[in-house]
């Protein structure tokens, strides 16, 4: 799917002008859909008339010869809401329009979609075919995500009329205490094992063949054999993994067989060439494609594709070469890429460890890592690999670091921090039931964060009160395409259900910046001061207001969840929403669902924002101050950035006034703010929060004991006290001392020397 998409939309954007565009898509759209007719409407007069275009299926004619106006038929009524509409039998709607020069007989199922850009609805595409059917969520989800696409394409035709870091063999290591980025936290000790590459794509010969059917036969075996591989794979690791987590074999699978990969290696056999080099030219080809597009998401796809192309050319070759045995007790997966595979070949119990040169925290293997509870450490960057074969290591994934044979002092301190992580476990968990309250009996609800259906057993066994923060930006990342109402209602419906009767808050899609979408590339200079959070989502009404149907549709008789609205600048931007939200409830009402309406809440996440809290607060329901981005914003840093991040700092004295400024504007309109981020998940900051008036807290699930334990060890009073003597420092070095010796003097020094 993902494939095809990005061939249709190659195709248009590399057309000469905007009519060969137009025609390239609806031929394109029609022949994959296989349906009878596709058209597209472009934009008139402000908006207000729309022209036929382009047809595959209709008279040819009829081009520029059909005009609709906003009130006019199914295509008017498409432009008018700003969403999709799929219909069974268009002739039995009252929007249906009689259009002269169309047959009766491609009159029947219609869908028809969008073309928007910037909140400006420039055209409609729709697809209509002679029989009466329904249009499958399959198919809704490929036009609606084709014609995002296509509505940039379009724009920029009517207006105009790679990189890959190579590992380089020779070089040293430079230092024993290496850094990359925290994949999955915790910390191991283990032997350093790099599996064998299981062949080099880089070196298949070219070769002719004689007898194509008999090297395709190779071929198909080869897909098979590895599709079997993959299989057994994920049933071995079931009882390791949740469901949503197993489902990334799938992927794999379902990569493994897409007929982009298929079909274009078939034909590279049928044009003459042996079944290895076929398959080495497809694969190759694919990755560069991937890697160009230069964002995390789409790198780690490219990775996926050699490693499956690996795997298959060993099959090709007859090489039967795997490792299969890694000797060390506690093994330290360590490689240029990893795969799935990879881990799937280590026995859990023996599997200490994850490091990859390559990548990041949105990789399958570290989101695997995660589930399985082992630290990981990504995006290590160029060294020596082979010199690390053997060697111990240190992983420490709670700060991206990894130490190769290191020296006794250091091993003993991780030694130390394992041991007491073990210990302060069992002794936090008897913590779990009891409540984040003050030794005065001043009680703060503490929340946690989500972000994946897998994220459900911790949340729920850490001892949170709730949800503070869902991130449904994920659901979205892991597809090929926007998902539907109905899957996004369904996850959305799981979250609510499982923490019944506490509250859920669930965030609108916040996509941009770090969180880019594989199959909607936003390409920007600096895309944290870019095309992200609700500017996308309300440039994209269609999109927006699919989500909050699912929203309202999951909350139908549980009435938990909360929506928050993510990186709110202006009023205005909430005022939109707001009208989009009622528009939602009111399509659901229509529709059957009941559609209370839930608390709605806005992020305070940039400087302009925070300034302007008193009026977002008499607007919505709740704050929530993400104070991850305000750091960043507010002090101009680059938290991943290595020459700033030191000066990236939560306890910074802006900061602190700053949420004290938003928190006095949340009392003074009556609303709670709740606060989530890092902040939150340090135990000091959380004491000194709760001291500043914070009406609740949002913390990572690992982290919600030891705030909890922070919280019990004080008095409001003190909190307070401290929170005063907080403000009135100038350093974030100040702070830190003032929040250490408070930690130190009842009791919670370990918090401070595991920091330290």
């Amino acid at each position: 799917m993902l494939e095809t998409l990005r061939r249709i939309v190659r195709e248009a954007t590399t057309a000469p002008d905007l009519a060969s565009a137009l025609a390239i898509a609806v031929n394109r759209i029609r022949d994959t859909m296989r349906v009878t007719a596709c058209t597209i409407y472009l934009a008139e007069r402000d908006d207000r008339e729309f022209t036929l275009m382009a047809t595959a299926g209709l008279d040819p004619a009829t081009v520029g010869q059909i005009r609709l106006n906003r009130s006019q038929g199914l295509v008017g009524l498409v432009a008018e809401r700003q969403e999709p509409l799929a219909l069974e039998d268009a002739r039995c709607h009252p929007r249906f329009h009689e259009t002269p020069g169309v047959s009766d007989d491609v009159c029947h199922a219609f869908l028809g979609v969008p073309l928007i850009r910037h909140r400006q609805t420039l055209g409609v595409l729709a697809v209509q075919d002679t029989a009466v059917r329904p249009f499958q969520s399959e198919e809704v989800d490929f036009l609606v995500t084709l014609a995002t696409w296509l509505a940039d394409t379009f724009h920029h035709a009517a207006l105009c009329g790679p990189r890959r870091d190579s590992l380089n063999p020779a070089a040293m290591l430079d230092s024993r205490d290496l850094h990359g980025l925290a994949g999955a936290r915790g910390v191991a000790i283990g032997v350093a094992t790099i599996p064998h590459l299981l062949a080099d794509l880089g070196d298949v010969p070219d070769r002719p063949t004689q007898n194509p059917a008999a090297e395709e036969a190779a071929f198909q075996t080869a897909i098979a054999a590895i599709d079997e591989e993959l299989r057994l794979a994920s049933e071995r690791l079931a009882p390791s993994l949740p469901p949503t987590e197993l489902a990334l074999f799938t992927v794999h699978r379902m990569m493994l067989h897409s007929n982009g990969l298929l079909q274009e290696t078939s034909a590279r056999i049928r044009a003459g060439s042996w079944a290895p080099a076929a398959w080495r030219d497809t694969v190759l080809s694919r990755a560069r494609l991937l890697e160009q597009a230069e964002d995390p998401y789409l790198s780690t796809r490219a990775e996926d594709i050699r490693d499956l192309g690996r795997r298959v050319l060993r099959h090709l070759r007859a090489d039967s070469a795997q490792q299969t045995d890694f000797p060390a007790e506690r093994c330290v997966l360590l490689a240029e890429e990893l795969s799935v595979a990879h881990l799937a070949a280590v026995q859990p119990e023996r599997l200490a460890a994850v490091v990859c040169l390559r990548g990041s925290a949105l990789s399958h293997v570290a989101i695997l890592a995660r589930a399985m509870g082992i630290p990981a450490v990504m995006g290590l960057g160029d060294q020596p690999i082979s010199r690390f074969e053997g060697r111990d290591i240190i992983v420490d994934g709670d700060q991206g670091r990894v130490f190769v044979d290191p020296d006794p002092a250091i091993r003993e301190e991780y030694q130390r921090r394992i041991a007491t992580e073990t210990k302060l476990a069992v002794d936090l968990d008897t913590l779990r039931d009891l409540p984040a309250e003050t030794l005065d009996g001043c009680r703060l609800p503490l929340y946690t964060k989500a972000g994946l259906l897998t994220d459900i057993p911790a949340a729920r066994d850490c001892g949170a009160d709730g949800i503070g923060l869902y991130r449904t930006e994920f659901a979205f990342i892991v597809r090929d395409t926007f998902p539907s109402e109905a899957e996004q209602c369904e996850i959305y419906r799981q979250m609510l259900v499982a923490f019944f009767p506490k509250p859920v808050v669930i965030r609108t899609l916040d996509i941009g910046g770090d969180k880019p979408l594989p199959y909607f590339a936003i390409n920007e200079n600096n895309p944290f001061l870019g095309w992200r959070g609700m500017r996308f989502t309300l440039d994209h009404p269609e999109i927006f207001l699919t989500q909050l149907r699912a929203l309202l549709r999951a909350n139908a008789g549980l009435n938990n969840l909360r929506i928050l609205f993510p990186m709110i600048t202006t009023v205005e931007e909430v005022d939109q929403a707001l009208r989009l939200l009622d528009q939602a409830q009111r399509e659901s009402e229509e529709e059957g669902w009941p559609a209370a309406r839930p608390p709605v809440g806005v992020m305070i996440e940039v400087p302009s924002a925070a300034w302007q809290a008193a009026q977002l607060a008499r607007r919505t329901d709740f704050l929530s101050v993400g104070t991850n981005d305000l750091t960043q914003y507010l002090l101009a840093v680059d938290r991943d950035n290595a020459r700033v991040a030191g000066l990236y700092d939560n306890l910074h004295p802006a900061l602190l006034k700053t949420i004290a400024h938003i928190i006095a504007c949340g009392r003074q309109s009556g609303r709670p703010v709740n606060l989530c981020g890092e902040m939150a998940a340090d135990p000091g900051a959380a004491v000194l929060l709760m001291g500043m008036g914070v009406d609740s807290l949002s913390a990572s699930a690992i982290s919600v004991p030891r705030v909890k334990w922070a919280i019990r060890s004080f008095t409001l009073l003190e909190a307070q006290e401290l929170a005063q003597q907080a403000l009135t420092l100038d350093t974030v070095a100040q702070i830190r001392q003032l929040l250490d010796d408070a930690l130190q003097r009842v009791g919670l020094g370990e918090i401070v020397r595991r920091r330290s």
